[in-house]
């Protein structure tokens, strides 16, 4: 397959989702016929441009992985002025664009090769010379990405021309269920016979083939845009399929890795054979995410029903311990003060539940286990929680009434984790 559509796309960022999703359906639409993807990594770069600008996927199914081959795309480095100058000229040409960078606090950076100023240069010489409407689609898992972007590049463009700008582009947020990883062990490359993303690379992509992606609604007048990348799903109010997937997926994924934790265990799929634990699992993502999500948003999508959200958690337990995936427990439990953020998947999803009159027992065994990572003594009896929990939480200013009962309700399940542990970790169903 080649590149053979007149369209052109932009990416920053060449991690797993940037290559298994956007790139990766860009060049199979058939729609582009350029795609640009902006990377910081010099090696990485350069790794590309010798490989004759082509990368592999691989993208695991239920019972086998396929390789994609993928190219040419063109890789620059914003760093480098002359890059920089090429990636500024295909913004402006750009009809679709997608950040998937590691954090929105990414988006700003020092010096003329931060992605905020990159973008705001591209756009104002689509403005200027009536170039094609663009949108930019924003994968940071974070629920207002494309409000901090915008606000971020409008601040890099005069008053006069914004109006200007803000006619050629639309900023979208994203709800990307899809799981995905980089590969760096030479024994797993190995065992799942793995592309490395260019031969000699000490790299893997490794996607699911899952590709139900939500974005929000587009606002442009009719007829005056046409997406290249058919396949994702325009919602008209994405925030309760955000909080699905940060309440319900990510939360149920968090609680997966810090159960596998305190088991021992190396892959989220090894959990299928540890007593109780899926059930555990499905208990805590229907039981408790679920049913406080299906009573908020009751009746506005299929999904918040308890048969639909019943559906979507059968699908994520079964896709989330693919074995093919080799999602490592490490990996998904990693950064765990940021996963007891006061809005993140663990403590956002116990104070989602509290809201709804909900006892999220099993989130609040999954926070204590988060805390056990943080750091061991925390699971001793007379650890000072609070301690720990309210400067992770301070930027949120969180309510003090709210706080203490969260608090509260880690502290008894602490209580029941370490009873757990010392019993020999039975059937946690």
């Amino acid at each position: 397959m080649s590149l053979t559509g007149t369209r052109t796309f932009v990416g920053f960022g060449f991690g797993a989702i940037q290559s298994g999703l956007f790139l990766y359906e860009s060049f199979r639409s058939g729609a582009f016929g350029r795609l640009v993807v902006a990377e910081v990594l010099p090696d990485v770069v350069n790794a590309i441009r010798q490989a004759d600008r082509h990368f592999t996927v691989n993208i695991a199914h239920t019972d086998r992985i396929e390789q994609a081959r993928i190219g040419p795309i063109e890789i620059e480095n914003p760093a480098e002025a002359a890059d920089r100058e090429r990636l500024i000229e295909a913004i402006a040409q750009a009809h679709e664009l997608a950040t998937a960078i590691p954090s929105v606090k990414y988006y700003v950076s020092n010096g003329p090769g931060s992605l905020d100023r990159v973008l705001a240069a591209g756009l104002r010489r689509k403005a200027a010379r009536q170039g094609p409407p663009a949108v930019i689609y924003t994968a940071e898992n974070n629920n207002h990405a494309a409000e901090i972007l915008q606000e971020q590049v409008l601040a890099h463009i005069p008053a006069a021309e914004r109006d200007s700008v803000l006619a050629k582009v639309r900023f979208l947020n994203t709800v990307i269920g899809k799981m995905s990883g980089i590969k760096t062990d030479p024994a797993e490359i190995a065992a799942l016979q793995l592309a490395r993303v260019v031969p000699g690379s000490d790299r893997a992509f490794l996607v699911e083939t899952f590709n139900r992606i939500l974005i929000s609604k587009i606002t442009f007048e009719a007829g005056a845009f046409e997406r290249g990348i058919t396949v994702f799903e325009e919602k008209n109010n994405l925030l309760p399929f955000e909080e699905a997937k940060l309440y319900g997926h990510n939360a149920t994924h968090a609680l997966a890795a810090y159960l596998g934790a305190r088991l021992g265990v190396q892959y989220i799929a090894d959990l299928v054979t540890a007593p109780g634990a899926m059930a555990f699992l499905r208990q805590a993502f229907i039981q408790e995410s679920g049913a406080a999500l299906v009573q908020k948003y009751n009746g506005m999508d299929p999904l918040f029903t308890p048969a639909g959200y019943q559906a979507y958690a059968d699908d994520l337990l079964a896709r989330m311990t693919n074995p093919l995936l080799q999602d490592s427990v490490e990996r998904v439990g990693r950064d765990p003060q940021r996963k007891l953020g006061w809005n993140d998947r663990l403590i956002g999803t116990i104070r989602l539940a509290l809201g709804q009159g909900i006892e999220p027992a099993r989130f609040a065994f999954g926070a204590a286990a988060a805390l056990g990572e943080l750091d061991p003594a925390l699971l001793e009896p007379n650890a000072p929680l609070g301690a720990v929990l309210e400067p992770l939480w301070e930027p949120a200013v969180p309510n003090p009434a709210e706080q203490a009962q969260v608090i509260q309700l880690i502290t008894a399940a602490r209580l029941r984790l370490r009873q757990w542990l010392e019993a020999g970790s039975p059937n946690l169903a």
